[in-house]
């Protein structure tokens, strides 16, 4: 097998627990970009397998650990206990994760299934190199009506990869029908977000109607994902979006649902929170949920500056007992860090507030232990006192 020798401090971070790599601990390869590489110590000593790229800041993406080599059945093997995971789940929905990378020790790989559809990332030169072998695997496995290979992140650049979408089996129609819980949606998976919906927040939706009441607010609500699993809670729901084309979309999922009189507002969120607050507008249930608003450690500071600014205005808004579901999916952003950042708006907007929940993303996203970056969203459950 092809192989790649890395530093002491290499050696560290793979002992560490940790399966990325740094080109800065690489000492020597002997293979080519996108190989399945044995790992070595500075004196030959095996710490296991690992994906290769000669393009990005990650040179490797560990496999195995402890010195085991990554057999020729590794792949069906560890994708086919991904979805018997899944399955054990009794997901009550259409739309969910299969395959979470590093989360199912396949590091670069995301496979979203939509109902008869499934949609594949492959995010490195490893994973880009194996797509033939991931197609005939989940063809098989799950016999689907097509699979819609959406390679067109922005991170594949990063591996000297180009952007594309193709058809990489069977047919796959420009919009598809996809269910979470009641709440059914039409999902462009060339076009949407990530691979056509944010599935990370289902349970979170599904938390969040335990306690939802009176009036709602859903703020950055993109496909009114927030909003329509709440509302039949509520008594009036608002929804704030930027883009012309996610509030179309809002009207036409409320439609779909046979939920009416949802006001549905294009707006800069930031300016609209402000308005709202400026007149004295009052809300028993808020929801935050932003986009990443640090991509990278350099924005963490101004995006620190955001969340207190949105959360402080929201807790204005809020009546007393009223809950703020509050959301960050930047994984440069701990939960120490978030937390944090709540406290000082609720300290600035003068109220108290009690923790109802802590949670994370859904549990067909898991986070692998001692790879921070698996924990990206973060998600508070508030009531103002």
């Amino acid at each position: 097998m092809p192989s790649v020798v890395v530093t002491p401090r290499g050696v560290e971070r793979a002992k560490s627990g940790h399966v990325w790599i740094y080109r800065s601990d690489v000492a020597e390869v002997t293979a080519q970009a996108g190989d399945v590489v044995d790992v070595l110590g500075p004196r030959g000593r095996p710490l296991g397998s690992a994906f290769y790229s000669d393009r990005s800041q990650i040179a490797l993406r560990l496999l195995t650990a402890g010195g085991a080599s990554a057999g020729a059945s590794f792949l069906a093997e560890r994708l086919d206990r991904a979805i018997a995971f899944r399955e054990s789940l009794a997901i009550d929905a259409t739309a969910y994760r299969l395959v979470h990378g590093e989360g199912d020790q396949l590091p670069s790989l995301i496979v979203d299934r939509y109902g008869d559809y499934v949609v594949v990332q492959t995010l490195s030169q490893g994973t880009d190199r194996l797509l033939p072998e991931v197609v005939r695997f989940l063809t098989r496995r799950l016999a689907p009506a097509g699979i819609l290979a959406r390679n067109d992140g922005k991170v594949r650049a990063l591996e000297g990869l180009e952007a594309e979408v193709t058809v990489a089996a069977g047919e796959v129609p420009e919009r598809v029908p996809a269910r979470e819980g009641r709440v059914q949606y039409d999902v462009d998976l060339r076009a949407g977000q990530k691979t056509g919906l944010f599935l990370d927040q289902r349970e979170n939706r599904e938390a969040a109607l335990r306690y939802a009441h009176g009036r709602l607010l859903d703020a950055f609500s993109y496909d009114g994902g927030f909003a329509l699993a709440l509302a039949p809670a509520c008594t009036a729901v608002t929804a704030l979006e930027i883009s012309a084309d996610a509030s179309a979309r809002i009207h036409a999922n409320a439609a779909r649902n046979g939920i009416r009189g949802v006001d549905v507002r294009t707006v800069n969120v930031f300016d609209e929170l402000h308005e709202l607050d400026r007149n004295e507008a009052r809300f028993d249930t808020i929801v935050l949920d932003p986009p990443a608003f640090a991509k990278n450690k350099a924005a963490v500071p101004k995006a620190l500056t955001g969340y207190k600014e949105i959360n402080r205005r929201a807790l204005r808004l809020l009546t007393t007992g009223g809950i703020l579901v509050t959301c960050t999916c930047s994984h440069h952003v701990d939960d120490v860090l978030f937390e944090d950042v709540v406290r000082a708006a609720a300290a600035d907007a003068g109220v108290a507030v009690s923790v109802v929940e802590k949670r994370t993303q859904g549990r067909d996203h898991p986070v692998l232990l001692g790879v921070p970056e698996t924990l990206y969203l973060k998600c508070l459950i508030l009531r103002k006192l």
